[in-house]
């Protein structure tokens, strides 16, 4: 199943993706939940999905997309979590993973702009796999932790590397309101086996710029559960922004920065193709 949060007609709602059109689920049942995390937070999505028959459906080219989970409780990111990239910034190797985090207003939904702040012009793209937690935890064995996630989307983690770079906290770079996609929708955990062979690929106006599979990375993501929630409770609807693999803009030479009118697209198999253009800050 696919579900994505989207607005029509200016309103928020969330729905099921099938084929070209949405079912609004959150017309009919905004009662009880109004909204996808508190679907996700309720174990509740196949029963949402079975009141599809009686909800109306919109083209997705008639919707707006909005970030998967437009309010999550927190958003995680692991760093430097691919080989290629911990070798292309000269990080050392480290034992646990790199964690920070993004604001929810950093964030902006597929075929919507990113926007370039108008103080730097160093806006570059990591493409990655996101996990959005289902059942919360704290403490969560490895073993366990493929039970804890609803389900996979692609995200654009963007960076703001000059702010990035102030000092050794990347929080600045990373929380610039609609700096970072995350869409186009949620795949859920059930129609995902294996995540290992899948192919991740981040193009800029057509051009491969990343290009790995997730088995590629160095803390997979039952460590990344474990450890996130050791230091945190995991709530229903929270995001783990996966990381990134090497290829980013900031280090090539020279570097490859996004800029207005480029068209940004991450694509994972078997979740979606999440899809951006760049513009300027309104003055």
């Amino acid at each position: 199943m696919k579900f994505a949060s989207f607005t029509i007609d200016n309103a928020p709602t969330w729905g099921l993706v099938e084929g070209d059109a949405i079912a609004d689920l959150g017309a009919v049942l905004h009662d009880r939940f109004p909204d996808l995390k508190s679907a996700i937070a309720a174990d509740a999505l196949k029963e949402a999905a079975a009141a599809a028959s009686r909800a109306k459906r919109h083209p997705l080219s008639a919707i707006t997309f909005l970030p998967v989970i437009p309010n999550p409780d927190k958003i995680l990111c692991i760093g430097l979590n691919y080989e290629t990239h911990r070798k292309e910034t000269g990080r050392s190797e480290v034992e646990n993973p790199t964690v920070f985090g993004r604001f929810a207003n950093s964030q902006t939904g597929h075929l919507t702009n990113i926007i370039r702040p108008r103080v730097s012009t160093d806006l570059d793209f990591e493409g990655e796999l996101a996990i959005v937690i289902g059942k919360p935890g704290r403490y969560i064995k490895r073993s366990e932790a493929f039970q804890h996630i609803a389900g996979y989307a692609c995200y654009n983690e963007g960076s703001v590397r000059d702010f990035q770079r102030h000092t050794h906290q990347f929080t600045p770079g990373k929380n610039f309101p609609a700096t970072g996609a995350f869409g186009p929708w949620l795949v859920t955990a059930d129609e995902i086996d294996d995540l290992g062979p899948l192919r991740l690929q981040t193009r800029l106006n057509g051009e491969v710029v990343q290009d790995a599979t997730i088995s590629q990375m160095i803390f997979d993501i039952p460590r990344q559960i474990e450890y996130c929630s050791s230091f945190t409770r995991l709530e229903p609807g929270d995001v783990i922004a996966t990381g990134t693999p090497g290829g980013v803009g900031s280090r090539r030479t020279p570097p490859l920065w996004m800029k207005p009118g480029d068209v940004v697209e991450v694509e994972i198999d078997r979740i979606g193709l999440l899809k951006n253009g760049i513009v300027d800050e309104a003055v």
